[in-house]
């Protein structure tokens, strides 16, 4: 018998051994195929959805104030006209470096150097005596106008962020003292928005899934999942002030203007799907 024997046994023993790997092996595949039944379909869109919106918005106190200064030289040449204007540039960076504003908060946001010309319009002749036999006057012939270059303009300008709004009125009328020949572009926002923006996400959210649940209680269904979002965020409102328009300085001590930080309003719109049963 083939079985018999010392021989017999350990073969008996190596086909119960694959007997045995062999059960297991296909127990387990057995438990990766109804595993993997659970996600058959889990990709394939719901059919039956409800998808409503969600508004959120609050007040805000700014925390940071931006603004933006320029200086314009006008010369013969360029380097005459370069070497103004940084000179003027220069004067107003140390003015804001000794009133406690950093070098990172400043930043040249534009640099130009344009010709100017100015346009010369040419004498006409006196015209001729008129000709003989003729009661026309000779023709008479006009040259052009023309261009001609009489300098170089040089203009820089600068942002400049403020941490401590309270300070802004003062900065502003400090750089017309220090050669800053325009001030515009004041704003107020917050130095990091994001906080700001989690928490009105926050609200939006809240009130979608608030209208969800009543809208689903009135249907007589289920909420089962979230299918889709989608977020639109109009950001927040930045109150205007000082210096929108651009306002030419002088190099006179100028009262500072009253600045009124006030609040922006940050708004979120968000629109979520759900999956009704």
């Amino acid at each position: 018998m083939p079985f018999d024997g010392t021989t017999g046994e350990r073969l008996r023993k190596a086909l119960l051994t694959v007997a045995v790997l062999l059960g297991v092996y296909l127990a387990v595949q057995s438990l990766v195929s109804v595993e993997g039944m659970r996600y058959i379909g889990a990709g394939v869109a719901a059919t039956n959805t409800v998808t409503v919106s969600g508004h959120g918005e609050l007040l805000a106190k700014p925390d940071v104030a931006t603004f933006t200064f320029s200086v314009v030289s006008d010369k013969a040449t360029v380097a005459a006209a370069q070497t103004d204007a940084t000179a003027q540039a220069n004067a107003v960076t140390d003015y804001l470096k000794a009133q406690g504003i950093a070098d990172r908060d400043m930043q040249t946001t534009d640099y130009s150097v344009s010709p100017r010309y100015e346009y010369q319009t040419a004498v006409c002749p006196v015209a001729t005596p008129v000709s003989a036999g003729t009661n026309t006057p000779d023709a008479v012939y006009c040259p052009p106008g023309r261009q001609v270059l009489k300098g170089y303009e040089v203009r820089q300008t600068t942002t400049v962020k403020v941490h401590d709004t309270s300070k802004a009125g003062d900065l502003l009328a400090g750089v017309g003292t220090k050669g800053a020949t325009e001030v515009s572009s004041l704003n107020f926002t917050f130095d990091d928005p994001t906080g700001v923006q989690q928490q009105v996400r926050d609200k939006a959210i809240a009130d979608a899934k608030q209208k969800a649940q009543k809208l689903a209680d009135s249907l007589g269904v289920s909420l089962v999942r979230v299918t889709s979002f989608n977020e639109n965020s109009s950001g927040y409102v930045m109150p205007m002030a000082y210096g929108m328009a651009t306002a030419a300085m002088d190099s006179k001590a100028a009262a500072a203007p009253e600045i009124s930080t006030g609040q922006n309003k940050v708004q979120d719109d968000v629109s979520i799907t759900y999956e009704i049963r």
